[in-house]
């Protein structure tokens, strides 16, 4: 059963009497494929001008949905012969994170990223890919293993922030997050991050301090929630809908503002509707960024990186 959004009542609407009509038989003067064909020119023509329009609070809801790919479902379908690396070597294993070996369009490289869930039990056991401490010193750990092996890295982010637990603060989250944002920029081979879903806070940078960061045309990257910035400055998340708009949270205002390097396209009515399509894309525009970067000396790269954080801002500082 396809899972509706606030927004898509009208959407929902169509496609219930779409499902009600293919059931029935042709009774009458009704012919049933004929109307079935109406409903559904008019139910392509609904999602497409529903999306044209989103505002980003329900970019948000969108960058939410259940349905989306997660990091396995790209990994399933673009990298060959993927092996799994767990651990930190310092306390355990954390699942938010799932990262590993494997080859990618005849390069092998190293593949991190969060792994949401796609039911009940699996969101639990990733934590609803929000990582604890151990979950970003394994993320460092397979970095500096692509470093020393001269393996590019490939991130997939995906996660509302990084896990607020008081554990987590006691294993040292913060330290954590700034290692892994270090990791990232000291690196002497490629680093490509695509924003695939929810980019929250610390949480998302640990990962995508890259050469080239990309986003899905309707995921969002973000400081904080729109929830947790209205929380601390309208003191009610009532207000997240404000927040939303004012964070400039979308791929097309990040995109403007420079901070990330391209949007990728999703298919009309995004991601979820046609997983196979949007895998697909960001494997072509992955492996464009990847080509452009791989001949590269390490010490070009490493500061390439750097001077790109830096530059942000300057603009507006100007």
């Amino acid at each position: 059963m396809r899972n509706f959004l606030d927004f898509e009542k009208s959407i929902a609407e169509l496609e219930g009497k779409i499902e009600e009509l293919r059931h029935l038989s042709d009774a009458g003067d009704l012919n049933i494929a004929e109307e079935v064909g109406r409903l559904q020119d008019k139910l392509d023509r609904q999602i497409k001008q529903t999306y044209a329009r989103l505002t980003p609070w329900q970019k948000v809801q969108v960058a939410r949905h259940p349905d989306r790919p997660h990091f396995s479902d790209y990994v399933d379908a673009l990298v060959e012969d993927f092996t799994p690396l767990a651990g930190d070597r310092l306390y355990g294993e954390d699942r938010a994170i799932v990262g590993g070996i494997g080859r990618f369009r005849g390069f092998s490289a190293i593949f991190i990223g969060n792994e949401k869930g796609a039911d009940t039990d699996s969101r639990v056991a990733h934590n609803f890919g929000m990582a604890r401490p151990e979950g970003y010193r394994k993320a460092q750990r397979l970095m500096q293993l692509a470093d020393r092996f001269h393996l590019p890295v490939i991130t997939l982010v995906d996660t509302s922030g990084a896990y607020p637990g008081i554990g987590a603060e006691e294993r040292g989250q913060a330290e954590a997050i700034a290692r892994s944002i270090e990791t990232c920029l000291a690196l002497r081979v490629p680093l490509i991050a695509v924003i695939i879903g929810e980019g929250g806070s610390g949480g998302a940078i640990a990962l995508a301090a890259a050469n080239t960061v990309l986003m899905l045309e309707h995921a969002i990257y973000s400081v904080i929630s729109p929830e947790g910035c209205a929380s601390i400055l309208w003191r009610s998340a009532e207000y997240a809908e404000t927040a939303a708009e004012a964070l400039k949270i979308t791929a097309q205002d990040l995109d403007q503002l420079g901070v990330i390097d391209g949007v990728i396209e999703e298919p009309v009515g995004g991601a979820h509707r046609a997983p196979d399509a949007v895998i697909a894309s960001l494997g072509d525009v992955v492996e464009e960024a990847l080509r452009a970067l791989i001949g590269l000396d390490g010490g070009v790269l490493r500061a390439r990186r750097r001077e790109k954080f830096l530059e942000m801002g300057k603009q507006g500082l100007a």
